[in-house]
């Protein structure tokens, strides 16, 4: 890892600090090319484009007939999978449950002389969930995705992965899934935007993606609603060495397993705490399966920030705007209150990010690439709408009518006045 020290300059200028903070936008000048022909492709040729796709780039040869995974699968690897990961899969789709149902919002009138007004919250009615598929199989990502939209009492989730495991489509069966296509990358998206013969057009699509997920999302964001523009995976470590060097380097590790473009990084005041920690990660990733994945990511993005102070620290983290921040330090909830942007803040040592990541209840999808400072992790919201509910009766008509047709012609807008002046002769 890269060790860079931020003390006594402006390190808001610091070169690697740019770098990281930018590295969403110097994918997506090097992508978007190619994702908006998936997505032209697949718009103007429907199912016949994306099997195309799926036979290039999954190495999947699929017909029309084939697209979709018959629903007894899903229930066959519910029925297949080892009983210790049937019992762990089920209480975890119980605590997200639980935890989302907090979330539930309900839809309010109140009343006044003559004028009703009110909230009307409905669930989507058909919402698209990506799960990602090739270098590693995902059933938490369907639970954390789909447990909300059941919460929020959507009709129908549509769920699209490549190459779907026997775990992930237990977890498609306990999560409460509707229909499972085998297809992945930007052109599922396009087919969930647009709707093909055989794949129905969705309202929203959410989950997380590779680059080219992201891109099609983002590119498609109006034809279809979505969760967040969600890049690389990310995890920042807050740490004062009152920490075993080894657990933070595990955590730093267990972001850089996810793909060559996640990025680890750790915020330390200690000189020694820093060069502990790189020795671990040095040590720690030559154990791991999957070495050449994580070793890049590291080599590319791994960084370790020496600040002044824990305060420092969370302005340099509030700065990056991080995905998972971790807080490894003796007294942890002291720093809260300086954390403002995060997609989700792990307090303490024993709260390492992958107990989020499966078991404790809160979504895991979160905002990457510094936009947690202006979206929020995944939750029941997502898959709700609100209309409002307007009724105003003669009485009322008669105490705001004169704002309305003032505030009218102030705008020059003469039909908006003329509406309300007519009324006036019923």
């Amino acid at each position: 890892m890269r060790i860079v020290d931020l003390r006594n300059r402006p390190w808001r200028f610091d070169e690697r600090i740019r770098y990281l903070a930018k590295r969403g936008e110097i994918l997506t000048e090097e992508y978007e090319g190619s994702v908006k022909e998936i997505i032209r492709n697949v718009m103007e040729r429907g199912d016949e484009a994306l099997i195309e796709y799926t036979e290039k780039f999954d190495n999947l040869s699929l017909t029309p007939d084939t697209l979709e995974i018959p629903y007894e699968e899903l229930e066959n690897a519910y029925e297949e999978i080892e009983e210790d990961v049937k019992e762990a899969l089920e209480i975890a789709e119980e605590r997200i449950r639980i935890f989302h149902e907090k979330q539930l919002e309900s839809s309010f009138f109140k009343e006044e002389e003559g004028i009703i007004l009110g909230q009307k919250v409905l669930p989507l009615e058909r919402v698209g969930l990506y799960v990602p598929g090739g270098k590693a199989a995902y059933p938490s990502t369907v639970l954390m995705n789909a447990v909300p939209a059941v919460v929020a009492g959507v009709e129908e989730i549509v769920m699209v992965s490549p190459k779907p495991n026997r775990y992930t489509l237990a977890a498609a069966y306990i999560a409460g899934v509707s229909r499972v296509f085998q297809v992945g990358g930007a052109q599922a998206v396009a087919a969930l935007a647009y709707g093909t013969d055989t794949i129905p057009k969705v309202d929203k699509i959410v989950g997380p993606g590779n680059i080219y997920v992201a891109l099609a999302k983002k590119l498609l964001f109006g034809v279809v609603d979505i969760d967040m523009i969600a890049g690389p995976s990310e995890v920042l470590v807050i740490a004062d060495g009152s920490v075993d060097p080894d657990w933070a380097a595990a955590d730093l590790l267990s972001q850089a397993e996810h793909d060559e473009l996640a990025a680890s990084i750790l915020l330390t005041p200690s000189e020694d705490t820093a060069h502990e920690v790189e020795r671990s990660v040095k040590r720690l990733l030559e154990d791991l399966e999957r070495k050449e994945i994580a070793q890049r990511s590291i080599e590319r993005f791994g960084t370790i920030f020496i600040v002044e102070d824990l305060y420092h620290a969370c302005e340099v983290a509030n700065f990056i705007a991080p995905e998972h921040l971790e807080i490894l330090t003796e007294e942890p909830m002291a720093l809260l209150p300086y954390i403002k942007h995060a997609g989700a803040v792990f307090m303490g040592k024993y709260t390492t990010e992958p107990l989020g990541d499966y078991v404790l209840g809160p979504n895991h999808t979160l905002p990457t690439g510094g936009t947690a400072r202006f979206f929020s992790p995944l939750g029941v919201y997502d898959f709700l709408k609100r209309s409002s509910v307007l009724y105003v009766s003669r009485e009322g008509f008669e105490r705001v009518a004169d704002l309305a047709e003032a505030i009218a012609k102030a705008e020059g807008l003469e039909a908006h006045a003329l509406a309300v002046r007519i009324r006036r002769q019923g």
